[in-house]
């Protein structure tokens, strides 16, 4: 019996062969694994919409910020977002802070 690969969006061990594809029941995602691309980073705001470099996001809530005498507001827009790995995977500037680095739980494509 072959191995079947997890569901590549959402890594479940669940997925099972229909016809030629695989199926995830836990998303619904459908995909060929013949023609499974190997991806560099993907980074996904808290609405699940895949982020890019050079994207525009807006903060969902307030910050805190080490060093600074406030938050950084919700409803801030960051303008030409840059990702990275780790665990703060969004690398900006933002007015009146600076270079800060954000996760991208906390934000979403604006």
């Amino acid at each position: 019996m072959s191995q079947i690969p997890p569901c590549p969006e959402c890594n479940s061990a669940y997925a099972y062969p229909m016809d030629s594809l695989l199926v995830c029941p836990e998303c619904g995602h459908e995909w060929n694994p013949d023609h499974v691309e190997e991806e560099g980073l993907v980074v996904k705001d808290a609405n699940g919409n895949v982020l890019a470099d050079g994207d525009t996001v807006i903060v969902l809530k307030n910050l805190p910020v080490k060093g600074a005498s406030g938050p950084v507001k919700a409803g801030t827009k960051v303008k030409n977002i840059r990702l990275t790995d780790g665990d703060h995977n969004i690398d900006c500037k933002i007015d009146g802070f600076g270079a800060m680095a954000l996760k991208s739980e906390f934000v979403k494509k604006g």
